[in-house]
């Protein structure tokens, strides 16, 4: 939507303004205001187009709320805005658990939150008022290493041991009706590997059902998964596009990073590109609703662009797909295993693991 002039235009020129991306506020949707959305896109991890769509407007509504701007509490729906990610950054930096900064007020937010009132000696009733930001910015201190509760959950990995026969593996091949069969059919190859590995493997769809993505969040939620991979095929009006791309959770404007997706999409991305031809675009943080409300460890795949020729050939090749798959599981496997038992990129097979002691075949 790009809408020529009006409150919208207003309202997003003014947004836009506050965050530094526009000079001043205006009624029209000229170059400048298309370049300043085009900024604003590339700063939270969204796709460009310098157009205000959906994901977009839901951005903007909620990076216009500082912190301070308003009382923050649990209600439904859930509030939502930067302003919480940032009350969120400061608890974990003074080492209280609001779980991950995700920019939403959740139950585990109130409850760092009265976690945090207890201490400071206010009133403890979760609400994050005047009196709570004041103490909040009294008594805040730096915590060095990373945050503590994504290094927890690092560290929870690493507990768990290396073995694959207690882990949960969330597939979610993409609907979208152009690839639903070719990523359907990747989906099935992970699954039987991880399956003779010992693995509960879990799709968040069958071959012929199209459930939302909002629909795929839940189901992907109401497991104890350790991992969620979500599938994709890119397509783009060139089909010069090729090549493939890794997504994990993270947001620069906060600082954050999800490290257990972030070392997976590595992982992922390496092992796929050694043993295919497909080009590499590399691993990207982004904040879609797919990486940022999944609870688990989650990635998205986009493997390669079915409007390339080449791309598309290959993809249709079922040995093809068998290799894509055999290296997502050795991906998974790297993830668990320690540094000293790790093995170069490209070079793991799956009989490895049982020679690697990590299940008995």
């Amino acid at each position: 939507m790009k809408p020529d002039r009006g409150d919208l235009v207003t309202a997003v020129t003014s947004t836009l303004h506050r965050l530094g991306f526009l000079a001043n506020t205006t009624d029209r949707f000229d170059q400048d205001v298309t370049e300043a959305v085009k900024a604003f896109q590339q700063a939270r991890g969204l796709s460009v187009s310098g157009e205000i769509d959906q994901p977009t407007e839901k951005a903007l509504e909620e990076a216009r709320w500082k912190l301070g701007d308003r009382t923050l509490k649990l209600q439904q729906p859930n509030m939502r805005g930067d302003d919480v990610a940032s009350l969120q950054s400061r608890l974990i930096d003074m080492g209280f658990n609001p779980g991950r900064v995700d920019g939403i007020f959740g139950p585990k937010t109130e409850s760092a939150v009265i976690e945090f009132q207890r201490s400071a000696g206010t009133n403890s009733d979760g609400i994050c008022g005047p009196g709570t930001i004041i103490s909040l910015m009294r008594l805040m201190r730096t915590v060095t290493g990373g945050a503590p509760t994504e290094l927890r959950a690092q560290a929870d990995r690493v507990k768990r041991g290396p073995a694959l026969a207690d882990k949960v593996i969330v597939l979610d091949p993409s609907p979208r009706n152009e690839i639903s069969s070719l990523t359907f059919d990747i989906a099935e190859r992970i699954e039987g590997r991880l399956i003779a590995l010992g693995v509960s493997v879990l799709l968040t769809r069958g071959k012929n059902t199209t459930p939302s993505e909002s629909e795929r969040i839940a189901f992907a939620n109401n497991t104890e998964a350790d991992l969620v991979i979500s599938i994709g095929i890119d397509n783009y009006k060139n089909e010069k596009a090729n090549g493939v791309s890794t997504y994990f959770y993270g947001s620069d404007q906060h600082g954050i990073h999800s490290l257990v997706g972030e070392k997976f999409a590595t992982l992922a991305q390496r092992e796929i590109c050694a043993r295919t031809d497909l080009a590499n675009n590399r691993t990207h943080a982004k904040t879609w609703d797919l990486l940022r409300l999944t609870k688990a460890p989650t990635i998205r795949l986009e493997l390669g662009y079915l409007t390339n020729p080449k791309d598309a050939a290959r993809l249709n090749d079922s040995s093809f797909r068998d290799t894509i798959a055999e290296g997502l599981v050795i991906a998974i496997q790297r993830l668990f295993l320690s540094v000293e038992e790790d093995a170069k990129t490209g070079t793991l097979r799956i009989e490895d693991l049982r020679r690697a002691g990590l299940r008995n075949l």
